[in-house]
């Protein structure tokens, strides 16, 4: 229960779980790393702009070459702080957080062109539906690699 605990803080912002694990190295690491790629990327704004329905304004005001790094570090702390609280035992648990990262990575670079019954989703809410099939490509790859594998699950 821990670790979800921590995964959900990292969901809120990428740091606060490792602050949770005392890891504050690290979690200032991640809140800076956090609050630079944001601010470079026009994240913020990006996110207003989408959640007032102004999708091309959001895809204008979008810095990609920031605003790709965003998924890995937004995954990988959450993927760390899960870890170190005691989740992620099982062999390969990491694959559904590395996945996503990829996954939400090509969604923001399609993104402009993903266009769906006339509607263009942005760079907010396209890539967000891409975390669904990271998920599913990471839990089935792990369920794979693990029943042709020796490694204990």
């Amino acid at each position: 229960m821990k670790a979800i605990e921590r995964l959900f803080w990292s969901i809120a912002l990428p740091g606060f779980g490792q602050f949770l694990n005392k890891q504050y190295i690290k979690g200032i690491t991640f809140i800076l790393l956090e609050f630079l790629v944001n601010t470079q990327a026009n994240f913020n704004e990006i996110i207003r702009l989408s959640f007032l329905g102004k999708t091309q304004l959001a895809l204008e005001v979008a810095n990609y070459g920031w605003l790709m790094f965003y998924p890995c570090l937004y995954f990988f702390a959450m993927w760390d702080a899960f870890k170190d609280a005691g989740g992620g035992k099982k062999p390969f648990s990491f694959l559904p957080f590395v996945f996503s990262a990829y996954c939400v990575t090509v969604g923001l670079m399609v993104s402009p062109n993903a266009v769906f019954f006339g509607v263009t989703l942005g760079p907010v809410w396209f890539p967000m539906m891409c975390v669904v099939p990271g998920l599913l490509i990471g839990f089935l790859l792990q369920k794979l690699i693990l029943s042709f594998s020796t490694v204990e699950a």
